[in-house]
């Protein structure tokens, strides 16, 4: 996720994060309610289960704005929120793991995990040119395949705060192929295709 941090209160958070005084350069993403008010101050202006996210890479600006790429980390519930302790937000959490999956065939998961990839495939040729876009690494574990799938398709922001609340990782992938099918469905039905991922390369921002 490459952010392009401007405000103050980010630009500060930036510096901590660099600097140490928040531990792990990890700081948390979460995403809002829809609010008519700009400042959050509350708790339940926000999505319950947000995700947190290492910092990777800082560069700091000739005027005191920064460019950084980070990468999601674990997923959280927001438990309290203190709005007046730092110029940015500060959150209590509980980190919430994956449900360890029952006990399923091989063959099972090892099919449904084909179904995942094919998707991703079908979607990502219907959107992409072929230089755009990569299949994750055979490796890639199955708890973690669904997210790393995801990541290369614009999914509006509701299936992508569904898809971070699924505990389950099966059925997470499952919900992975549902969307996906759905979309390379209706880019093939409206033959339009979104901007392609070359496009927001650039750093975006979501002060």
């Amino acid at each position: 996720m490459p952010l392009h941090i401007f405000e103050p209160r980010y630009r500060q958070l930036t510096v901590d994060l660099v600097t140490g005084t928040v531990p792990d350069r990890r700081f948390g993403v979460i995403a809002m309610r829809p609010s008519s008010h700009h400042e959050i101050t509350d708790v339940a202006q926000l999505q319950e289960i947000g995700c947190s996210a290492a910092l990777r890479q800082a560069k700091r600006l000739p005027d005191g704005r920064f460019d950084i790429v980070s990468t999601g980390d674990r997923r959280f519930r927001l438990l309290e929120l203190d709005a007046t302790s730092a110029p940015y937000l500060i959150g209590q959490v509980e980190w919430i793991p994956d449900i360890p999956a029952p006990t399923a065939p091989a063959e099972s998961v090892k099919l449904l995990a084909e179904a995942a990839r094919s998707a991703h495939r079908r979607y990502c040729d219907a959107a992409w040119q072929s230089e755009d876009w990569d299949e994750p690494a055979d490796d890639t574990d199955t708890c973690e395949l669904a997210h790393a799938l995801a990541a290369d398709c614009l999914l509006t922001l509701e299936d992508r705060q569904k898809l971070l609340e699924e505990t389950r990782p099966l059925h997470r992938l499952r919900m992975v192929v549902r969307l996906l099918n759905r979309e390379t469905g209706l880019l093939t039905a409206l033959r339009a295709v979104p901007a392609p991922p070359t496009e927001f390369s650039a750093p975006t921002s979501l002060n």
